[in-house]
């Protein structure tokens, strides 16, 4: 039987990165590092991976980061109503997806 990864952060989460100290929207998640294991120095690629939408002033840019680089973002104001409308749609919970993407 295979191990099982459960995911911290699920699809439209707003996550702050820890180091970078990017704000953004999860857009897709790896079980576990999808490149070369070498290539992630001393970060373990038997996590989860998660290709984050970060938004900053001169516009948004991908991510791609460790479960453990992250952590939850309570200041949900990080991502204005303006952004909110250009770059997503949302829900009754406040998960956001791009607008190219439902929300299931």
């Amino acid at each position: 039987m295979k191990d099982q990864t459960v995911a911290k952060f699920g699809l439209g989460q707003i996550v702050r990165h820890r180091d970078d100290a990017f704000r953004g929207v999860v857009l897709d998640i790896d079980a576990r590092y999808a490149g070369d294991p070498a290539e992630t120095g001393a970060v373990t690629p038997d996590q989860p991976f998660y290709q984050v939408l970060a938004i900053g002033p001169d516009g948004g840019f991908v991510a791609y980061a460790a479960e453990t680089a992250l952590e939850f973002d309570p200041e949900l104001s990080a991502l204005t109503r303006e952004a909110e409308q250009r770059w997503f749609t949302s829900d009754a919970h406040g998960r956001h997806a791009p607008l190219a993407h439902a929300i299931h």
